[in-house]
């Protein structure tokens, strides 16, 4: 922790937040108001909201490679370890091999060691590659037993990725369905509140639907549920949920694949979550 000079005191940076000593090096409780806007101060603070905002990207973009089954090149992820933002990220993720087969949780990544892992049993080796692979959840076979193991290391993964709402197809889906009706119907009193909800989740809305994009065995699939595009503060509900390939063709249910099922199925649940129980409530 460096301390900067601020009027008669010294301001630093520690555990996320701005704290000051006076003269006599004495930590302060709280900043006093006579240095809120010294420069040195509002910096710092200007610092906090970027290291947030640089988190919160690291985070979304592991969560991107992974959501997409985008194998990163090893350089990459050694050169961005060191950072502290990208290492809470990326670190006790399970990672595959090229077989796709489970390696190991991911504890370093290192240009001259390689990958260092903790290993299934509960051993750290290293290994070299020269792309990582970082599974959506669906795809591990052995989901409950990993995230059993994960429990008795003490994992705590950044992208929450073993730990992640896993939604798998029904062995009675009707493969020539082209919609999703389970999670259709949840009343919302104004569209706004929909609206809001699906950003606040982390969903674009287009065209009044909310989408989430998959790339999955290299080909593009989104998946969509209406959410109105009308006036704000118009009561709405949700819509099926559907699928299309980049150009906007809907899928039948048959052709969509296991992660950008998951993920739809996420989405469309974590919206219908949100609706007015309350209306509900009478009507029963």
């Amino acid at each position: 922790m460096g301390w900067v000079s601020a009027g008669d005191y010294e301001v630093a940076l520690d555990d996320g937040k701005v704290v000051c000593r006076n003269a006599a090096g004495r930590r302060l409780k709280a900043l006093p108001s006579k240095i809120a806007d010294d420069p040195a101060v509002v910096g710092l603070r200007q610092l906090l909201e970027w290291l947030a905002r640089h988190e919160q990207r690291c985070l979304t973009d592991v969560e991107r490679w992974m959501v997409r089954s985008l194998p990163v090149p090893f350089a990459v992820l050694a050169r961005v370890w060191p950072d502290p933002a990208w290492q809470s990220a990326l670190r006790d993720l399970v990672v595959t091999g090229d077989d796709g087969e489970v390696a190991g949780f991911l504890r370093d990544a290192d240009l001259e060691r390689g990958l260092g892992l903790v290993d299934l049993d509960g051993d750290t080796v290293r290994i070299t590659c020269d792309l990582v692979r970082l599974p959506h959840p669906v795809l591990l076979e052995d989901l409950e037993e990993l995230r059993e193991f994960a429990v008795e290391l003490g994992v705590e993964q950044g992208a929450r990725q073993l730990f992640r709402e896993v939604w798998r197809r029904p062995a009675a889906l009707d493969a020539e369905a082209s919609s999703v009706e389970e999670f259709a119907g949840g009343v919302f009193k104004q569209l706004r509140f929909l609206h809001g909800r699906a950003a606040q989740l982390g969903y674009r809305v287009r065209g009044g639907h909310a989408v989430c994009s998959v790339l999955e065995d290299g080909r593009g699939v989104e998946a969509r549920v209406w959410v109105g595009d009308y006036d704000g503060y118009e009561e709405t509900e949700t819509g099926p949920l559907v699928f299309t390939d980049p150009a906007g063709k809907a899928l039948k249910l048959g052709q969509v694949g296991p992660v950008a099922w998951s993920e739809g199925m996420r989405m469309a649940a974590a919206l219908y979550a949100g609706r007015d129980i309350e209306d509900e409530e009478r009507a029963a």
